[in-house]
């Protein structure tokens, strides 16, 4: 399997070159040069597979040669033994014919989780095998930095600087990254927007010179290619259990960065016979305004009650762009050089027609989200988080046809976000699982830098371990 740039300007590279170097050198995207394709009769075997076997048989051809067969075996067994749901990601119906995917049971209550711990334990084993060091270098606007700490803080070949917007995420969500205490973790709150952060972790991508002699950045944010890869296969798991794929089936998403429902997506185009995939976004909605009204433009960043999808530069839309433009990486780099120039571009009418022909998307604002909470923890006492809420909202909005399962994805647990659902009218703050009741009783640990590149870089030379 090689993996080739959405803006063409790289050979085609190995899974394990792609895994290392995340953002392409020429600022594009990695993708499959193929796809692996299943038959129905494929998916339908997978039925009795649990979670991770179900992961090795959808990754392995991704992988291909670049890791053998026991060891990616043992590092999926790895990464999903944290888990604290016997399903990895049980299914709770919600209504007719409607389902929630909680995906949320991993160590830091979120579905970055999946992704992420299986991403620690491969980055870990792919250094060792080279015997290198490297740093990861990441933004996250709540949910992927505790994730990507969680995975990594053990990496005996990691250094990991995770950015976060300083006073824009959660409390519970800070302190589960700032409060890790281990040697190779570094937090960073920077004084602007996770646009901000986004930015200068690309921009430190294409200028690495400020770190030591030997080591080279590792991104972990949704542009690395194993994150996509890894939630793919919950598509599978949900699809079997509302039975796929006899028949089809819809999922709504919560969407910031694109790269959850673009899994569902590649899902999609390997085989899995999907209906809808609605994209469910909160305020800042460029892609629900792309797609109804092809108004792909920048607006001033909103900051809600959902603040992992507080994201205005979605960047794996790029990933869908290439799909939608018959993989034509001379028009991508055009598409996103207007991008950049002007802040906004309109897609061809062929291929907003493709993407209407499988997307739906919504916008949900905070007074629907609030309400969403409310209705179904009244309904039946099942209380949703903030982002989770507008995947339900939005998945009833658009759902095209009721005689088709529809899937709503709950991407965080509720505890993460107790302003939101005590604005729902739920009493008191949810209450954190067991193994994090001591979250608040921790110190933490952080530096909070300004809005500079310069800044940033000198904190991370000063802090790379030896």
């Amino acid at each position: 399997m090689k993996y080739i740039s959405t803006r063409g300007g790289v050979p085609p590279q190995s899974f394990a070159e792609v895994v290392l170097t995340g953002l392409a050198p020429d600022g594009g995207l990695f993708v499959p040069q193929t796809l692996p394709r299943f038959s129905p009769a494929e998916i339908d075997d997978w039925r009795g597979l649990d979670y991770p076997s179900l992961v090795a048989r959808i990754v392995t051809p991704f992988v291909g040669d670049d890791i053998p067969e026991p060891e990616l075996q043992q590092i999926i067994a790895r990464a999903y033994s944290t888990f604290r749901h016997r399903a990895i990601a049980p299914l709770v119906q919600s209504g007719h014919n409607e389902w929630v995917l909680e995906l949320f049971h991993g160590p830091t209550l979120a579905f970055k989780d999946f992704a992420l711990q299986f991403l620690g334990h491969l980055l870990d084993y792919i250094l060792e095998q080279r015997q290198q060091k490297a740093v990861i270098l990441g933004a996250t606007s709540g949910d992927t930095g505790s994730a990507a700490i969680e995975g990594c803080r053990r990496c005996a070949n990691i250094d990991i600087f995770i950015l976060h917007p300083h006073e824009r995420v959660s409390e519970v969500q800070r302190r589960q990254m700032t409060t890790v205490a281990a040697e190779n973790v570094h937090n960073i709150a920077l004084e602007g927007n996770f646009d901000d952060c986004q930015n200068l972790v690309k921009a430190s991508f294409g200028d690495q010179s400020f770190l030591p002699e030997g080591r080279r950045l590792i991104a972990v944010n949704s542009i690395n290619w194993a994150r996509i890869m890894a939630q793919i296969v919950y598509y599978f798991w949900a699809a079997l259990a509302v039975g796929g794929p006899q028949r089809k089936v819809s999922f709504s998403v919560p969407t910031g960065n694109f790269g959850d429902i673009f899994a569902g997506y590649l899902a999609h185009q390997m085989g899995l016979p999907v209906a809808q995939l609605v994209i469910a976004t909160n305020a800042n909605d460029i892609l629900h305004r792309c797609i109804s009204g092809n108004d792909h433009s920048k607006r001033p960043l909103v900051h809600s009650l959902s603040p992992s999808m507080d994201i205005m530069v979605s960047s794996n839309f790029e990933r869908l762009l290439f799909d939608l433009y018959e993989r034509d990486d001379v028009a991508i780099r055009q598409l996103m050089e207007t991008f950049h120039t002007t802040g906004e571009f309109k897609l061809a009418e062929s291929a907003l027609a493709k993407a209407r022909h499988l997307f739906g998307s919504a916008c949900v604002d905070d007074e629907l989200t609030v309400q969403t909470i409310a209705e179904e923890y009244g309904a039946s006492d099942y209380l949703l988080d903030p982002h989770s809420a507008i995947g339900l909202a939005a998945g009833r909005r658009c759902r095209s046809d009721d005689s088709v399962p529809m899937i709503c994805l709950a991407t965080a647990h509720p505890a993460k976000f107790p302003e939101a659902v005590q604005r729902a009218g739920y009493p008191g703050a949810p209450p954190l699982p067991p193994h994090m009741s001591d979250l608040f009783e921790k110190a933490e640990r952080f530096a909070v830098c300004a809005n500079d590149r310069a800044s940033v870089h000198r904190f991370i030379a000063d802090h790379v371990s030896a």
